[in-house]
């Protein structure tokens, strides 16, 4: 399996199990992501360079898996720092020998018609609506 994500930093709760994981290979994220809200125009340009960056460095690797998650694309997508398009090509590519799994919320109707399975996740309470942060094993 191949991972990679998006719009998170490379301390995010999940790599730390998948990074022991064997057979999962992950293209790590630079450690000075921010929350898409908090970023500068610039650190949003530079954000765009660094996925179009590793979205051709996905475009090589991905044929040598089973598997492949794209973590969050969905709102890198939305925030226009990703190419829907982009993606769309390389999953049809590949489809058929690769399973693709994209998260995020609020998905295209392109991509939706795209998927064989479709899953959601809503939140109805979360302690962070309460000022709450964090909590180490818990959210992350």
């Amino acid at each position: 399996m191949l991972f990679t994500s998006f719009l998170k930093d490379d301390k995010s709760g999940e790599l730390t199990v998948l990074r022991n994981v064997p057979g999962i290979d992950i293209i790590e994220n630079p450690p000075e992501v921010k929350f898409f809200k908090s970023m500068t125009d610039d650190e949003k340009k530079w954000l765009k360079r660094v996925y179009s960056d590793r979205l051709e460095e996905f475009r090589n690797m991905q044929s040598g898996y089973d598997m492949v998650v794209l973590d969050e694309i969905i709102p890198a997508i939305n925030n226009g720092l990703v190419s829907e398009e982009d993606i769309i090509y390389n999953i049809n590519k590949l489809r058929g020998t690769i399973e693709y799994v994209l998260t995020g919320r609020n998905p295209s109707d392109k991509l939706l018609a795209m998927a064989d399975y479709i899953s959601e996740v809503k939140k109805i309470r979360h302690p962070f609506d309460k000022g709450i942060v964090a909590r180490k094993m818990i959210e992350m």
